[in-house]
């Protein structure tokens, strides 16, 4: 076992454990094989996590903060100018089509982001957050009336993570990618008529 000499032992286990949730989903997030695969002994991590529950929870806000950080960015990349109430739609599409991305792309990480409760700290919005930021703001440009925008955030989530979740290891999983676009497009459009 080689000494560890890095500055922050507790990032450096986290990083492992998403690599390993990467490969695995949540059952691969197991405490001696972090320590293992990140060259220290298992008593070392510890001292950093109590038990698999700490590590998994750590693991699963490291998965959150990816998702949350690809759909900022699918948000960002926006096309500028054009209506503000009409963007504020697109912005909640977007929202959308990048949590399910995600989803496709990082299976693992996906299933490990909400396999656990974590503690989000109250200055790094999650994917909650950023689709009730969405929301509201549809709120103040008029899309989404403030009657239909009470509880928006369960109906809008619950519909991406289970599209998400038939695609990524469901009945859909092999549905060419060309048509789960297209499923999707339809999904959000029902989405949207239904908060209209």
């Amino acid at each position: 076992m080689t000494s560890y000499h890095h500055g922050n032992l507790r990032a450096e286990l986290i990083t492992t454990a998403v690599e390993l949730a990467r490969e695995q989903g949540p059952d691969g997030v197991v405490l001696r094989e972090v320590a293992r695969r990140a060259g220290v002994s298992h008593n070392a991590a510890y001292r950093h996590f109590a038990d698999r529950d700490e590590l998994l929870a750590a693991t699963a806000l490291a998965g959150q903060d990816q998702l949350s950080r690809a759909m900022a960015s699918r948000v960002a990349r926006m096309r500028g100018g054009g209506d503000p109430a009409e963007r504020s739609v697109r912005r909640l599409r977007e929202i959308g089509k990048a949590y399910v991305s995600f989803a496709i792309r990082e299976p693992g990480l996906f299933a490990t982001a909400f396999s656990s409760p974590v503690e989000r700290p109250t200055d790094q919005p999650g994917p909650y957050e950023l689709l009730s930021e969405a929301l509201d703001d549809m709120v103040a440009r008029g899309t989404l009336s403030p009657q239909r925008r009470e509880g928006a955030e369960v109906a809008c989530w619950s519909a991406v993570h289970g599209f998400a979740v038939l695609h990524v290891d469901g009945p859909l999983h092999d549905v060419p990618a060309r048509e789960r676009d297209r499923q999707l497009e339809a999904m959000l459009d029902a989405l949207e008529a239904g908060l209209g």
